[in-house]
């Protein structure tokens, strides 16, 4: 590919966008990137520009992006190809959508049901006007609610944040939601959240292990037509049953296509999806679990398995012809490795997992999501990172005491 091409400025997210920058920038495609995790920077493929990671006076990160954008320092990028890799990245480009248009090159996109699908209860409640199957949720508007649904509701019980975005600026860490067993507890979930500004809703937790994950991938074009099927099992996450995925592996799911375009189609949803169920043993049917409409955090994997999403995508939005494979090897793993071995741990000591269970099932070729020989400072980075930050729990650890 030609260095004449556009640049792409990426806004927001981690192995997911060190993951398009890699794809791009071995591709002649100049990246840029606003709000990335510091170990993105160090890639050599990216060039980090130099937005405000925090505001004043309260102003949301995704209006500073947008007004950085839009004005004079960034002139010298018009014509980029701006691509959200984080839900941060999704707001801003749906509420400046005109203005941006007028200074780059946007993806295809339903912003309405691009932004249903970021709110969890607009995802639930479009699934169930779709017909999609979901676990049992009840909205909460305020504490008085929570009381009204007090004879309906079920253990465990997730206190869900309505936009994952806020919550994780609010509550920094590796889960998305909080898991709460009884009605002392959901009482004060509930209230730290709501305490925090975060609005909420309640979901069932469906019982069973983290095998019982599955999603699929796609792209919807401009006609609503996908361009390619990709679905992919969990193995494990950290913390198990509610963390984020540590330990993926390529699949076919038949199922969880069908059911994730019946929601794209119900809801007019356009370019990149992500589509996550789980499948309740109890009646055997998938569930919805949520939409991403943008590149998800096992980006690694797709384009290890031969699925060039980022170019993919980033052609379609220059308007040129690009096919993906029609297929996809099988039983292709993405690991996490420090976030599998604190995986694997907590499964232990819950007497799940025992250490040759987990030894057998790591004996497959690996995927890594930040290790590149061809690009290893990024792996570095966030090496020193984790290591710096677990010295000073210990040392803080040390001195409580």
């Amino acid at each position: 590919m030609p260095m004449t091409r556009p640049p792409a400025i990426l806004l927001g997210g981690d192995t997911n966008a060190l993951s398009i920058a890699r794809s791009l920038g071995a591709a002649g495609v100049r990246v840029y990137t606003i709000g990335v995790a510091p170990f993105v920077e160090r890639s050599k493929w990216v060039t980090p520009l130099p937005v405000p990671r925090q505001g004043r006076n309260g102003r949301r990160p995704e209006d500073i992006w947008a007004e950085w954008l839009l004005g004079p320092e960034a002139e010298h990028l018009a014509g980029s190809v701006v691509m959200a890799t984080s839900d941060v990245g999704i707001t801003a480009i749906a509420h400046h959508r005109p203005a941006l248009l007028g200074r780059y090159r946007l993806d295809v996109s339903d912003v309405d049901a691009q932004l249903a699908m970021l709110d969890k209860l607009a995802t639930y409640e479009a699934a169930r006007a779709g017909g999609v199957p979901t676990p049992l949720f009840w909205r909460v508007d305020s504490a008085e609610d929570l009381q009204k649904w007090r004879d309906e509701l079920v253990y465990p019980l997730i206190v869900k944040p309505l936009l994952s975005h806020e919550y994780k600026e609010k509550f920094p860490g590796v889960t998305k939601f909080r898991l709460v067993h009884d009605w002392e507890e959901l009482q004060h979930g509930y209230r730290e959240l709501a305490d925090a500004g975060l609005a909420v809703m309640l979901v069932e937790k469906i019982p069973g292990g983290d095998e019982l994950l599955c999603s699929y991938t796609t792209y919807i074009d401009e006609t609503g037509t996908p361009t390619f099927d990709y679905t992919k099992r969990m193995v494990r996450r950290n913390p198990p049953n509610e963390g984020l995925g540590c330990y993926h592996v390529t699949d076919d799911v038949p199922e969880v296509k069908e059911l994730s375009l019946q929601l794209i189609k119900h809801t007019g949803l356009r370019g990149l999806a992500v589509i996550e169920f789980v499948r309740d043993l109890r009646d055997g049917r998938l569930k919805l679990i949520e939409c991403n409409a943008r590149f998800s955090a096992a980006l690694p994997l797709t384009v290890a398995s031969g699925l060039d999403l980022p170019l993919h995508v980033y052609l379609r939005i220059l308007g040129e012809r690009h096919e993906l494979p029609h297929t996809y090897p099988y039983g292709k793993r993405l690991l996490y490795p420090i976030d599998d071995f604190r995986s694997f741990l907590a499964l232990r000591r819950a007497g799940k997992l025992t250490f040759g269970q987990w030894v057998r099932s790591l004996m497959h070729p690996q995927t890594f999501p930040v290790w590149s020989p061809r690009d290893p400072m990024p792996a570095f980075a966030r090496g020193f990172q984790r290591a710096r930050s677990g010295l000073r729990k210990f040392v803080t650890g040390r001195l409580g005491r």
